[in-house]
């Protein structure tokens, strides 16, 4: 009933934004001042579209909220309900081995997590949709699904069945042997990252019918001195899904490359593209994955500690309205948070705690994303006539593309934001010229 209620009320906003075509007095007003005031702003949209990302953007951010709290309310219903508990008995009765029990119980708990954010995806692939964004057909974009779902059943049961058995085996420290385990599984997630990305979309080598943006985006290899050569440079064919810009970097050592996506060789001039290989290159540089993985590890250390106290305190507080207490098992007694039921109030607590600290996480990468624009800025220094234009030009097209809101709320750039504001970064750019007065850049001398 509460996921029904949710996606009528998500699904409200949608239909109210496509059968209003018309801008608000305050978006109209936003509008007017931003056409008054170009040289305060280096972002730009065309009148057009600077009222449909208003309201897109609307649409986003509760789509973001609801999000939130509907997968925080999904696992509370399940132990509020005892449907947790009644799931667990469930699985009791398909086999007699405990192992086998746990893959029925998580088996069933990962498709009941499907099950229960589908309509606010299928929302959210609506209203994207609608404002051209994507371009995926409904055929397509359930088969993307159905793919996550595999992997979530393949990799996520594996995972649930291993950390379930470590809070078994060690009820008082199985926080810290998480914590330990964790940390080589996320390392595992960031090398194998590419060896999983083409079950989604197609990739070819960049160089295979983009020759001459090769030669160019050589020059800026040679420029920040990498060793990224042509065979680590990716196409992927992301126009047969949407209608967005973007270039990333992933994996690690021997895994590791750049992807830029075919619709920005395809519609952004080489200059903007060598900014953002530039800027992508700067992960590589300054060391960015492993420092996030670092960051990672510590963030976890504490935020498994504090999980393993508020979960033993919800349990104290409400195991036995939830039908979670002690049992007996083949080797002797299985602590309340070890049973399956239990481990739901665990992965309560980590995602409730993972949603507080989701400004803390958001904020250092957005110092992590600003440091390679200003990489990818002065590595363009020499490359291009003028960087400055250059990189601002790339910010316009990837705002436009993906209709980034040109004025978002502090508020909501903090807590939800993992890369600076387009404003704020083509802002920087368009007054980022440290040779301006004889100087030099922070990585770059000359």
């Amino acid at each position: 009933m509460i996921l029904f209620v949710s996606s009528l009320v998500t699904g409200a906003a949608t239909l109210n934004a496509q059968n209003a075509p018309e801008p608000t007095p305050e978006e109209k007003q936003m509008i007017t001042a931003q056409q008054q005031a170009p040289s305060d702003q280096a972002y730009h949209l065309p009148p057009d579209k600077l009222a449909k990302a208003k309201t897109l953007n609307k649409i986003r951010l509760t789509l973001d909220i609801v999000g939130s709290i509907w997968g925080l309310a999904v696992l509370w219903l399940l132990l509020a309900t005892r449907t947790a508990a009644a799931l667990e008995q469930w699985a009791a009765g398909r086999s007699p081995r405990r192992w086998m029990q746990g893959v029925w119980f998580f088996a069933a708990f990962i498709l009941i997590a499907f099950l229960a954010s589908l309509p606010l995806d299928m929302i959210g692939h609506t209203v994207s949709r609608h404002y051209g964004i994507s371009v995926q057909g409904w055929a397509g974009w359930f088969g993307d699904q159905g793919k996550s779902l595999g992997l979530a059943l393949a990799f996520g049961l594996l995972g649930l069945l291993l950390f379930n058995w470590i809070v078994k085996v060690s009820p008082q420290r199985f926080w810290l042997l998480c914590w330990i385990v964790a940390v080589p599984l996320s390392i595992a997630g960031a090398i194998g990252e590419p060896l999983l990305e083409p079950i989604y979309n197609q990739f070819e080598p960049l160089s295979k019918n983009n020759a001459a943006l090769v030669a160019d985006l050589q020059k800026v290899v040679a420029r920040t001195g990498t060793n990224i050569p042509p065979d680590r440079m990716y196409l992927m064919k992301a126009s047969v899904k949407t209608n967005g810009l973007n270039a990333y970097v992933s994996g690690l050592g021997a895994t590791k490359r750049i992807v830029v996506w075919d619709t920005t060789a395809g519609r952004v001039p080489n200059d903007e593209v060598m900014y953002i290989f530039g800027h992508e290159t700067g992960h590589y540089v300054l060391h960015h994955i492993p420092k996030g993985l670092a960051a990672s590890a510590v963030g976890m250390f504490f935020l498994f500690w504090v999980c393993a106290g508020f979960s033993r305190w919800l349990v104290a507080r409400y195991g036995e309205r939830w039908s979670i207490h002690e049992q007996t098992g083949p080797k002797g007694g299985i602590a309340p948070l070890a049973t399956r039921a239990g481990f739901v109030v665990l992965l309560f607590a980590v995602s409730m705690a993972g949603f507080i600290v989701t400004p803390i996480g958001n904020t250092f990468s957005r110092y992590l994303e600003h440091q390679s624009d200003v990489y990818g800025q002065e590595a363009m220094h020499g490359l291009v006539p003028d960087p400055q234009r250059t990189a601002v030009a790339a910010f316009n097209a990837l705002g436009e593309a993906w209709l980034e809101d040109p004025d978002p709320s502090p508020i909501v750039e903090f807590w939800l934001y993992n890369h600076p504001s387009v404003k704020n970064r083509a802002n920087f750019a368009a007054h980022y010229d440290p040779w301006a007065n004889g100087g030099h850049g922070e990585f770059f001398q000359k």
